[in-house]
């Protein structure tokens, strides 16, 4: 029985997934909490800015995962959150605590007044771009709750009684704190030792606190906030996901990630609070993803070295080609970005399409004669590459050994296998161009201020000084625009 006639049952004839399981420190096959249904939750960006490259390679890495996930027949629900008021999370290693106020920061960038109102509409604004960025990359985010935390208010605060009257939380002259000695396996994530951790504070380290590793559940603040049973303030910053997944997928979920950053206090909080509340395990699969880094450095805001997947179009490369840049590695192993790694995988994925586009459809079954043997030899082939590809995927996502495969027998696979290849991996060879779905304004519709931005952008492409062209797409968005560039040339509409 060939390979192909075991693909009629969802996940048939596959290969089981294993993947690298965080709570554990090793390789674990998949098995769901339930049926063949996955509950699946991404760490989601703070929306005060447009989001570089290294969030980009979360997106991927998820999307893949869903991929896949899918390919074996299985039914995700997927959630990314998307932070949208003040959390203290700076670009420090160590300790996501620590930092400015990022949604603060941008109000200020933006010349807004720190209301909650403003807030919101600085946060949709780069969600909006955020979720355009995925759109690129290949995302279906039709098919993605993206959950404002804001939205969730209620049901933090609830969550924070919950744990008050357990007693693993204590009130504070500034807040509501979790008290991390009463969670005997604090730290269990990564294995962490809590002498290794730094301390962290909204703003600052508190006295008050009875172990220096307890953490925010509420903040206090009588300028700006939202009415709780302990004052006007904000949840902390872990609280939220929790709240939200309890909400949005339930008390247990299949699979959580997020980047390694997340794993010595984020994640450990997060257990600590769901596990807390209802005596459950929360997470059974816990996934990381490494960073990128530019010249051997974390992309950071604070370095100055971010990169933006605007800033690929505009030299001319599909986004999709960051996509395939990152599946040529592992997805927890870091990567250096160059622009020469770019420029390559624009080029393999232009080859990979024309290869497509070039290669035989799946001969009918009931050919005869010579052509029979050539499509038997052909199932042959498919088979066999199909069934390394897949024990490719399984081993934890490589990724990178199946697009090797792919190259060592481009010339022998047909569209129908490519087209389950690009299915797995999300590249968009196969897919046909979505038409633009942007209200795009006439030429005498747009402002002339803006078009004279536009006209010295091109300009500025013409003549590759990316960085001004970059400068400038800046300053038409921040007037209130969204711009694109298609092969026609660039559309501006309203945002």
């Amino acid at each position: 029985m060939g390979l192909f006639s075991l693909f009629k049952k969802p996940g048939a004839g596959l290969p089981p997934l294993r993947f690298h399981n965080t709570l554990s420190g090793k390789a674990e096959e998949f098995v769901p909490l339930k049926g063949r249904t996955v509950k699946m939750y991404n760490c989601g960006p703070t929306v005060y800015d447009r989001q570089h490259l290294g969030n980009m390679f979360a997106v991927v890495f998820g999307n893949t995962l869903r991929n896949v996930l899918e390919a074996w027949g299985y039914q995700v629900k997927q959630v990314i959150n998307i932070t949208d008021f003040g959390h203290l999370s700076g670009d420090n290693e160590g300790n996501p605590d620590l930092g400015e106020d990022k949604m603060s920061l941008g109000l200020k960038r933006e010349g807004l007044k720190p209301t909650l109102e403003n807030m919101r509409k600085m946060a949709e604004k780069y969600a909006e771009i955020y979720i355009d960025d995925l759109k690129a990359l290949g995302v279906p985010v039709d098919t993605i709750s993206f959950p404002r935390a804001s939205d969730y208010i209620e049901e933090q605060v609830a969550l924070i009684k919950t744990l008050e009257q357990k007693g693993y939380a204590y009130q504070t002259s500034d807040g509501v704190y979790y008290d991390t000695a009463k969670f005997k396996s604090y730290g269990k994530l990564g294995n962490i030792k809590l002498e290794n951790l730094q301390e962290g504070a909204r703003v600052e380290a508190n006295k008050e606190k009875r172990s220096p590793h307890d953490f925010a559940l509420w903040k206090l603040s009588s300028e700006l906030g939202w009415k709780s049973p302990w004052g006007k303030g904000f949840p902390g910053w872990h609280i939220e996901c929790t709240a939200m997944i309890f909400k949005l997928l339930g008390k247990q979920i299949d699979i959580h990630t997020g980047g390694v950053e997340h794993i010595p206090i984020h994640h450990n909080n997060e257990i600590a609070q769901a596990e807390a509340a209802t005596g459950k395990p929360y997470v059974k699969y816990w996934l990381h993803n490494a960073h990128i880094t530019i010249e051997g450095k974390k992309i950071s805001k604070s370095l100055g070295n971010t990169v933006y997947l605007s800033q690929l179009v505009d030299r001319g490369y599909s986004p999709r080609a960051f996509r395939y840049w990152v599946l040529t590695g592992h997805y927890r192993t870091p990567m250096n970005f160059t622009w020469e790694a770019i420029e390559g995988a624009d080029q393999a994925l232009k080859r990979l399409t024309r290869a497509y586009l070039e290669a035989r459809t799946t001969a009918p079954d009931e050919r005869v004669g010579p052509s029979a043997l050539r499509s038997s030899e052909g199932a042959v082939v498919k088979d066999s590459f199909l069934k390394a590809f897949y024990n490719a995927i399984a081993n934890d996502l490589g990724t990178a050994q199946a697009i090797a495969l792919v190259w060592d027998n481009l010339k022998s696979l047909d569209q129908d296998t490519l087209r389950k290849v690009d299915q797995v991996l999300g590249l968009g060879f196969t897919a046909e161009q979505e038409a633009a779905k942007l209200k795009v304004l006439k030429g005498s519709d747009i402002p002339e201020h803006i078009q004279n931005l536009l006209d010295e952008r091109e300009l500025a492409r013409k003549n590759k000084d990316f960085s001004k062209a970059d400068e400038l797409r800046r300053e038409i968005e921040s007037q209130g625009f969204v711009l694109k560039d298609t092969p026609e040339g660039p559309k501006i509409s309203k945002s």
